[in-house]
């Protein structure tokens, strides 16, 4: 394992909580390792008492500092979804969602919690390589529609466009339910789908760019994310239960997140179980590459895979381990090194949330 160093900056019944999930991992200007995730107060539920918690790392993820609060739901309830990232300017914008303390997925699909419990969208802002945080801005209104019923952001790192006419603008990647039709309850996976939030003054003001929601129960679109290719294309990946082939879908944009070329379409060349994963373009080699848990049945089997053709097709480039796994989020953290934050354990997925350093040399064909 001299290799692969691997670090463990968040681990289960310590620092209050019960349970971290839910990571995102950005890289500072400044070289600092910015690791967010869920803490989870109660329980390992996906609802009650969840706090956004941070660990920041300045020697590239091998030690970590403390754990910090960076949002929290005032009634005790949840904050959750981190979708973190890191401007030109060094300001580093985060978006994310909160619930009211009684509110669970299941209740809000099925329409049964009032507005002010139900799921909504907020930012901040730090200015100091994450040691501070701004208080809460509220932006539901902007980027999410009236009949939406679930909400979620990303997981994981957003994305800001680096070339092409949208050079500047903040994509964060979203999902969302439909509200029900015919004795359907409204949870039921045909009525999920997928949409963008874009910002093109540095997170000050949003609005929803594309769109992809068809309940016909083919490609019902998911927990998304996404990375800028050559030229500002955009590349998304999406985890999806439905009749379609495989258990991933992706699509691209030519427009910077305001349209899809074509809908989200399978993508079997991704074999796994129905859970999130993070994508990741590497210039220089040029390489793109996918995390996520690579056992066909089960959340199992971390994996990092690559391709050489801008998402066509896919093969194994780094496997971490057999052991149980499930969420993830990568980030370049130098020239010659990516780094993976990757929920784990000896004995289930959600013991622990690792960190691993891969040579990028590795990982390229």
């Amino acid at each position: 394992m001299a290799d692969h160093p691997t670090s463990v900056p968040f681990r289960k019944a310590t620092d209050g909580y019960h349970t971290f999930r839910i990571p995102a991992v950005v890289l500072t200007p400044a070289g600092t390792v910015l690791a967010f995730a869920e803490g989870r107060r109660g329980s390992a539920s996906d609802s009650g008492h969840i706090d956004l918690v941070l660990r920041r790392s300045s020697d590239g993820g091998r030690t970590w500092g403390g754990l910090e609060v960076v949002a929290t739901e005032p009634r005790r309830g949840t904050a959750g979804n981190p979708a973190p990232v890191v401007l030109d300017d060094g300001r580093i914008v985060l978006v994310f969602v909160r619930q009211g303390p009684s509110a669970t997925e299941e209740k809000i699909r099925r329409g049964q919690v009032a507005e002010e419990d139900g799921r909504r969208v907020f930012v901040q802002v730090s200015t100091d390589d994450g040691v501070t945080w701004s208080q809460p801005r509220e932006i539901t209104t902007d980027v999410k529609r009236s009949g939406w019923r679930w909400y979620a952001t990303t997981p994981g790192h957003a994305v800001v466009l680096r070339e092409g006419p949208h050079a500047g603008r903040i994509v964060v990647p979203a999902n969302h339910s439909l509200p029900p039709e015919g004795k359907d309850a409204g949870t039921e996976g045909t009525y999920n789908g997928g949409h963008a939030l874009l910002s093109d003054d540095g997170g000050e003001t949003w609005r929803i760019g594309y769109v992809d929601d068809r309940p016909d129960g083919y490609v019902n679109v998911n927990e998304t994310t996404a990375t800028e290719l050559p030229g500002g294309r955009l590349y998304l990946n999406t985890r999806t239960d439905s009749t379609a082939p495989g258990t991933r879908a992706d699509a691209y944009s030519a427009d910077g997140g305001e349209t899809l070329e074509l809908p989200f379409r399978p993508q079997a060349g991704l074999v796994g179980p129905v859970v999130e994963g993070s994508v990741l373009w590497c210039a220089s080699p040029d390489v793109l590459l996918f995390s996520g848990p690579a056992a066909p049945d089960a959340r199992a089997l971390m994996t990092v895979r690559a391709s050489d053709d801008h998402g066509v097709t896919w093969r194994v480039a780094h496997t971490v381990s057999g052991l149980p796994a499930a969420y993830s989020d990568l980030v370049r953290l130098d020239a010659g090194t990516v780094g993976l934050l990757f929920e784990t354990g000896d004995f289930g997925p959600y013991e622990s949330i690792a960190f691993r350093r891969v040579p990028i040399a590795e990982l390229t064909g």
